[in-house]
């Protein structure tokens, strides 16, 4: 049976001639003492268990503060990546617009240059059969005029036909 401060305060001894039993008073204060020295083990092993516990909490708040940095160190990590990727994708898109706009810019001169190249070309082949149709004029001319000026030899045995002419 447990001691309470009630029952420690209304505790009544037996009388005896002289007094109060002493036999009975000793025991009691054994009783005490030996209850004060559980509840002092149970106290100190309480204490040691809270300091344990403690110690356990202060761990768990470090790793716990170490975690939130990590986080944050890998968050700060990711938005710099991603603004570093996303800058350099500017980039590779600028860059790809000027390629382009180059590309773009050297077809049209080369088109540009084949159509002059082909009005010259048809310029060239207009005056080509100009002067052909001119010379062939000429020939024409010539020879209507050799005819006119040389009278027809006609050989015997040969006649010639309107197919040699």
């Amino acid at each position: 049976m447990k001691l309470t401060p009630i029952d420690i305060t209304h505790r009544t001894f037996g009388r005896k001639v002289m007094g109060l039993d002493a036999d009975q008073v000793m025991a009691f204060l054994n009783e005490v003492a030996g209850q004060m020295e559980g509840l002092i083990h149970e106290k100190n092993h309480m204490k040691e268990a809270l300091r344990e516990k403690e110690l356990s909490l202060l761990e768990y708040k470090e790793r716990d503060k170490v975690l939130k940095d990590t986080i944050t160190t890998a968050t700060q990590m990711a938005e710099r990546m991603r603004t570093d990727a996303d800058r350099e994708a500017r980039l590779i898109i600028a860059d790809a617009q000027q390629k382009a706009e180059i590309i773009t810019r050297d077809s049209r001169d080369s088109l540009k240059k084949l159509y002059q190249e082909m009005t010259e070309l048809k310029k060239m082949r207009i005056q080509f059969e100009a002067n052909l149709k001119a010379l062939a004029q000429a020939h024409m001319a010539l020879l209507e005029q050799g005819e006119k000026y040389m009278p027809q030899l006609h050989l015997p045995n040969m006649t010639m036909t309107e197919n040699q002419r």
